[in-house]
Parts: C-alpha cells; structure tokens; sequence
C-alpha cells in the first residue's frame, strides 16, 4: 500500500505541473489610418510562448454588440477554457486574437464589423489589421492556420467574413449569429446620427442569407473550402437564423454543422460553447 501510495504521489507530482499550465492574456494596440483612431485588442499566448520561437495556428474571437475586445476575457472566461483545453489536447495550441469593434454605448459610439458610412470596419480588419497582428505576433499566416468566431454580432461577422473571404479562413463557428436584420431583431432609435440605426442596416445590407441566394456558382465553390459550424440556443430570439443559414449552406451543397442547445442569449451559453468552438478549430487547422 505505501509502495502504491509513492507511485500515485510520483505521478501527481509529474502530472501537475502540465496540467496547471496557463497561458496568458495581453492587451496591444493598433494605430489604425482607415479608421483614424488607435484599437485596442486582446491576445491569448498559449503556455510556453515565451519559451519557445515556434508559430502557433490563430483564432479571431469577435465581441458581440455594445461589447468591445475584454469581453471574452471578462465576461465569457475564455482563458480558462482555452487553458483546459490546450493542456489536455483537446485544442492544440493557439494564439487567440479578440479585436475590438464595439462600445456599450452603440447609439452615439460606433459598432459593427462591416462597412458603413463613418466606419470602415471591414476594411480595416483585413488591410491593416490582420497583416499587423500576423507580424507582431508569431502565428501562421495562412488560410490553414486561420479561424474565425464569434457571439451575436461577432458570429454574423464571422459568417460573412467567411462568405466573403473564404480564401482566408480554414473555419467559422458561430455563436447565437446575427445574421440578418429583416425582421428588426434588432432595432434602432431611427433619430437622426443614431449609429445603432446605422449597424442595423449594415447587417441588413450584408445578410448572410441574401448572400446564399445570391452567390454564384464559383463563389459557393469557394464557400465549401471553409467548415462551418453553427450554434444556438432553444430560447435565442436569433435561432431561426441559424437554422435558415444552416438549410441554405445544405441546398447549395455546402457541409455545415448546427446545433441547438437548451440556452439563450447568454454568457453562459457562449462561455459553454468555447468548448467545442476551440476543438473544432483546431480540428480544421492544417497539420
């Protein structure tokens, strides 16, 4: 029995220190010309960056509406997941990118990851700022290594952003997606210089739905180079979104997988799902 109790003791002492193995998060900025401001943004480095000059694959985890770039930090503990996850191998090692494009304020502060008159968000993301986090950082600048995701407005973002630059991401998960605002799941205040009004119309002006009814041949081509995953909860007024997006990508012949949980719009519900957003990333990254 003591011999057994040495053995298990050797081996929790050998286990421990990996599986206690954090990463750990960094706040950056970026001067950005196109949209004539600085942007703030967190990072996730996986353990023993530091220690080690290797690249690492990348995840862009976009806020949702009236968020901004901590709150997959604060408010979805993300850090916690992606440590579980990258210990046990489940995900592998990644550096995790968490812009920012948002304020709690969206009535008189911008929000939105497209572009529209005042903000050039989209262009600004693909011209100025991945090109700057892919050099300041060690990752693997390429399609295979890239992957996008998001809540609410930020898996609308991802959705688009996959639809219309498929050439640059291997996978897009998202969560309780805003992918269209037809039917005012989101409303304004319709005064005038109301910038929520403004992010409404962007959304509606880039519906991931439309886009699949008007796609060309080709384009939905390039669409099958991207995994897809959607997730959403029973009780998400968003739900039918994803479910009519999900049906869309089926008809064109496109694989993408859909889940509906029991849950709501919810940090709850989105700090749940990082668990299987992150493994499906890293499934879908190139060896």
């Amino acid at each position: 029995m003591k011999k057994f109790l040495t053995v298990v003791a050797a081996f929790a002492a050998t286990v421990a220190p990996a599986f206690g193995a954090s990463g750990k998060i960094v706040t950056d900025t970026i001067k950005s010309d196109i949209l004539g401001t600085e942007a703030s943004f967190n990072v996730y480095l996986p353990a023993g960056y530091d220690k080690t000059d290797k690249s690492y694959p990348v995840i862009y985890l976009l806020h949702g509406l009236y968020g901004n770039y901590s709150d997959w930090q604060v408010r979805g503990r993300m850090q916690a997941i992606a440590d579980e996850l990258m210990t046990t191998g489940e995900a592998r090692e990644t550096v995790i990118i968490m812009p920012n494009a948002g304020h709690k304020n969206a009535h008189t502060e911008w929000n939105g990851y497209f572009n529209m008159p005042g903000w050039n968000y989209e262009d600004f993301f693909f011209r100025e700022f991945i090109p700057t986090v892919e050099k300041r950082y060690r990752i693997i600048a390429d399609k295979g290594h890239r992957a996008v995701m998001g809540l609410s407005m930020g898996g609308g973002g991802s959705a688009v952003y996959c639809q219309r630059h498929p050439d640059m991401f291997s996978s897009c998960y998202a969560m309780s997606a805003w992918l269209d605002n037809e039917d005012n799941a989101v409303k304004g205040n319709t005064n005038p210089g109301d910038k929520l009004d403004i992010v409404c119309q962007s959304v509606c002006d880039h519906s991931a739905l439309k886009f699949m009814d008007t796609a060309s041949k080709e384009t939905l081509e390039q669409l099958k180079t991207v995994k897809w995953f959607f997730d959403c909860g029973d009780d998400d007024v968003l739900m039918l979104l994803s479910v009519q997006l999900h049906l869309k990508m089926k008809g064109a012949g496109i694989h993408s997988e859909l889940r509906v949980r029991n849950g709501g719009h919810t940090w709850e519900y989105w700090h749940t799902a990082l668990s299987t957003a992150f493994p499906f990333a890293s499934r879908n990254f190139q060896p």
